[in-house]
C-alpha cells in the first residue's frame, strides 16, 4: 500500500514536472515569437526612420544649395556695384592727378618767368638809378638857367605853381560840395528804390532761382530713378512730408529742391542727402529720416543762435528769442547772410558805443536784434521792421532796442544815441566791397564799361578792370606819354567815370607807364 502511494506520489510529481516544462518551453517558444516580430517591428521602424532621415539631410541640401545660390548672387551684385564705384573713384583720382600736375608744370613755368622778370627788373633799376642821377644833374643845371631868364627864384615859382593848384582844387571841392548836397536831396528817392529792391529780391526771377533752390549732386542717374520710385511713390511721399518741390530733369547727377522756405529747404536737402548715402529710399524711411533732419536742423538752429549770443557777450537772453536769432542763418538779404550780418552790425555797434562811453552790452544787444523780424518774415505777413518790434515787445526788450529795431530804416525817429549807431552799423555792414552780391549780367556790364571809357584815350595801350570793377589799372604806352601826361589820363579817366557811368562805390585809377629798353644781339 505503501508503495503503491509513492508510485502515484511520483508519478503525480513527474506529471507536474513535465507539464512545467512543457509549459516553460511553451513560454519560451512563445515569448521567441513576440521578440522576433518586435525586433522585425523595430528594424523596420529603423529602416523607415533612415529613409526619412535620408530625405530631410537630402532637402536640407537643396535648400542649402539654394541659400548659397541666392548669397553668391547678392554678394556679385553688392560686388559689382562697390568695383563700378571704386572704378568711378579711381577715375575722378585720375583726373584730379591730371590736372594737379598741370598745375604743377604752369606753376614751374610762371615761377621761371618770374626769375627772368626779376632779374631784368633789377637790371631796369639799376639802369634808372643811373638816369635819375642824370636827369637830377640835368634838372638842376636847367633850373638854374630858368631862373636866370625868368628872373624868379625856385621858392616864387613854387609859391605861383601852388597858388595855380590851390584855385583848381578849390573848383574840384565845390564841386564835391555839390554833389554830396544833390546826393542828400535824392535819398527819399533812393530810399523807395531800396524798397523796390527789397521786393524784387524776394520775388524776382533770376534771385528765386539764386536764392530759393538747393542743388544735390548723385553718385549716377540711376539714383533718379530710385528717388521717384515706382509710380512717382518716394518723390510724392518726399514733397508731401517735406512741403518742397523736387525738380529733376535732363542735368546729369544733379536734382534741384526749390521752396521759399529756407529752413524747409535745409531740411529737405540734408534729408535727401542722408537717404542717397543710406541707399534705402523707401516711404517709412523717408518719414524717419525726415524727422530725424527735422530734429538735427533745429538743433543747429538753437546752436547758432546760442554761439552768436555768446561770441558776443550780451547776457541772458529768452529761449523763443535765441530760436529767432539762429533762424537768421537760413535768411539771406540781398546774397548777404542774416545772421552773419547781424552780429556784424552788433560788433560795429558795441565799437562805436564803447568809444562813445555808451552801454556796450545794450549796443551789441540792438545791433543783434536790428533784423530780427527777417526770421519770420516768409512765414508771417508784415515787414521785418513790424515783425522785429512785435518780437522784441513781446519778450520784455528794453526801450533802446525796440527803438533801434524800427528806426534803423528811418520809419520812425530815432530816440537814443545807440539807435543812431546801429543805423550807420547796418549802412556799414551792407555797403562795404563784397557784402551784397551783384547779378552776373550787371557785374559783366561794369567791367566792360569801364575797360570802355578807358581804351577810348588816346595813348592807352592796354586797361584791365579789377576787384569787381572798384580798381582800375590803365598801362599806357611809354613813346607817346610821358610822366606827367599819364597824371593827365588818370585825371580824366576818373571824370569819364563819374560822368558816364552810375554805377556805386569808388574806383580806384591807376595809370602805368613802363619804359623797356630792348636791344637784340647778332
Amino acid at each position: 500500500m505503501l508503495f503503491l502511494d509513492l508510485d502515484l506520489t511520483s508519478s503525480i510529481i513527474l506529471s507536474v514536472f513535465g507539464g512545467l516544462i512543457v509549459g516553460g518551453c511553451l513560454a519560451l517558444l512563445v515569448f521567441y515569437l513576440i521578440s522576433k516580430k518586435r525586433k522585425n517591428s523595430i528594424l523596420k521602424e529603423i529602416e523607415n526612420a533612415k529613409i526619412e532621415a535620408q530625405k530631410i539631410v537630402k532637402k536640407a541640401e537643396l535648400n542649402g544649395l539654394d541659400v548659397v545660390a541666392n548669397l553668391k548672387k547678392e554678394f556679385e551684385a553688392s560686388t559689382k556695384e562697390k568695383r563700378q564705384e571704386i572704378y568711378d573713384l579711381q577715375s575722378k583720382l585720375t583726373q584730379r592727378e591730371n590736372s594737379i600736375d598741370q598745375r604743377d608744370a604752369a606753376l614751374i613755368v610762371k615761377e621761371n618767368n618770374l626769375e627772368n622778370k626779376q632779374n631784368q627788373l633789377n637790371s631796369l633799376i639799376e639802369s634808372n638809378q643811373k638816369k635819375e642821377k642824370i636827369l637830377d644833374e640835368k634838372t638842376d643845371s636847367i633850373i638854374k638857367e630858368l631862373e636866370k631868364v625868368a628872373n624868379m627864384t625856385r621858392d616864387e615859382a613854387r609859391s605861383e605853381i601852388m597858388k595855380q593848384v590851390e584855385e583848381k582844387m578849390n573848383i574840384e571841392i565845390n564841386s564835391y560840395i555839390k554833389n554830396r548836397v544833390e546826393e542828400a536831396e535824392e535819398k527819399a528817392d533812393e530810399k523807395a528804390r531800396d524798397i523796390l529792391v527789397l521786393a524784387i529780391d524776394k520775388h524776382a526771377q533770376e534771385i528765386t532761382v539764386e536764392k530759393t533752390t538747393s542743388n544735390i549732386d548723385l553718385p549716377s542717374d540711376e539714383m533718379k530713378g530710385r528717388i521717384i520710385g515706382r509710380d512717382g511713390r518716394n518723390i510724392k511721399t518726399l514733397e508731401n512730408i517735406l512741403g518742397v518741390d523736387i525738380l529733376i530733369d535732363d542735368t546729369p547727377e544733379t536734382i534741384t529742391i526749390s521752396c521759399f522756405d529756407p529752413i524747409r529747404r535745409e531740411i529737405a536737402k540734408k534729408t535727401l542727402e542722408a537717404l542717397i548715402s543710406d541707399g534705402r529710399i523707401q516711404p517709412v524711411r523717408i518719414e524717419e529720416i525726415a524727422e530725424k533732419m527735422k530734429k538735427t536742423v533745429n538743433d543747429s538752429i538753437m546752436k547758432a543762435g546760442q554761439d552768436a549770443i555768446f561770441k558776443l557777450g550780451i547776457g541772458k537772453m529768452p529761449k523763443e528769442l535765441i530760436e529767432m536769432v539762429g533762424r537768421l542763418k537760413y535768411r539771406t538779404s540781398y546774397g548777404q547772410n542774416a545772421l552773419e550780418h547781424s552780429v556784424e552790425v552788433a560788433n560795429l555797434t558795441g565799437v562805436m558805443a564803447a568809444e562813445l562811453g555808451l552801454n556796450q552790452a545794450i549796443a551789441k544787444r540792438a545791433g543783434l536784434l536790428h533784423d530780427i523780424g527777417k526770421a519770420l518774415d516768409f512765414e508771417v505777413d508784415g515787414s521785418h521792421v513790424e515783425l522785429g518790434v512785435k518780437l522784441a515787445k513781446k519778450y520784455g526788450e528794453s526801450d533802446i532796442v525796440i527803438n533801434s529795431i524800427e528806426s534803423h530804416h528811418n520809419d520812425v525817429e530815432q530816440k537814443y544815441a545807440i539807435s543812431f549807431l546801429v543805423q550807420a552799423a547796418d549802412t556799414l555792414s551792407a555797403a562795404r566791397p563784397g557784402a551784397r552780391s551783384e547779378t552776373l549780367e550787371k557785374y559783366i556790364q561794369r567791367l566792360e564799361d569801364l575797360e570802355r571809357i578807358t581804351n577810348e584815350i588816346d595813348g592807352v595801350s592796354q586797361s584791365y578792370a579789377l576787384q569787381s570793377g572798384r580798381e582800375l589799372r590803365v598801362i599806357v604806352s611809354p613813346t607817346e606819354v610821358d610822366d606827367n601826361q599819364a597824371f593827365e589820363i588818370a585825371r580824366k579817366i576818373k571824370e569819364k567815370i563819374e560822368t558816364e557811368t552810375s554805377y556805386p562805390g569808388q574806383t580806384k585809377v591807376c595809370v602805368i607807364r613802363e619804359f623797356r629798353a630792348t636791344e637784340v644781339a647778332k
